[in-house]
């Protein structure tokens, strides 16, 4: 009998280092998640956070209306930004179709819904469909993004100053 008093109580301990070494290290036991994956060392602590963008780019969002786009131009955005300290990595992807001419250049810009507003991230230029990319960002650039206040346009040779745009939304962090 003493035997197994002694067994239950050191399940028992052993447990209870389990769940502590578990919230340490940022998982279960309290804590909330919420997108923040954390890891913990003996030499140090790091976390990062990571977010998914999405925009659906069409010529009715674009600022001023552009001249000759069909109705069927459009397009794609997608990106994501992993947060590791102060350091802020943006992976991205466009994509576009029946645009008027060339597209020459995409950026993200600054700006609510029907405002045109400064470029935050220059993606590329001149672009191709389907392109791809990887570039650090800055904080404010990634603090817009999150609050819905950037969108993603294209820019054509017939549209210099954008023939489809799309407002950014986070889908996931």
């Amino acid at each position: 009998m003493r035997r197994l008093v002694m067994l239950v109580l050191l399940l028992g301990a052993a447990g209870a280092l389990g769940a502590a070494a578990a919230a340490l290290a940022g998982g279960g036991y309290g804590y909330g998640g919420g997108g923040t994956t954390g890891s913990t060392t003996a030499a140090s602590s790091a976390s990062s956070e990571t977010y998914v963008f999405k925009a659906t780019l069409t010529r009715g969002q674009e600022v001023p209306r552009p001249v000759g786009a069909k109705a069927t131009a459009a397009g794609t955005f997608s990106a994501t930004t992993k947060e590791q300290g102060s350091t802020r990595t943006f992976r991205w992807k466009l994509t576009f179709r029946n645009l008027t001419s060339r597209a020459v250049a995409a950026h993200v810009h600054m700006g609510r819904r029907g405002v045109s507003g400064p470029v935050i991230i220059a993606l590329c230029g001149p672009c191709r469909n389907g392109q791809t990319g990887t570039l650090k960002i800055t904080s404010n650039a990634e603090d817009a993004m999150e609050r819905g206040t950037a969108y993603v346009n294209v820019h054509t040779v017939k549209n210099k100053n954008g023939e489809i745009r799309g407002q950014l939304r986070v889908v996931a962090s």
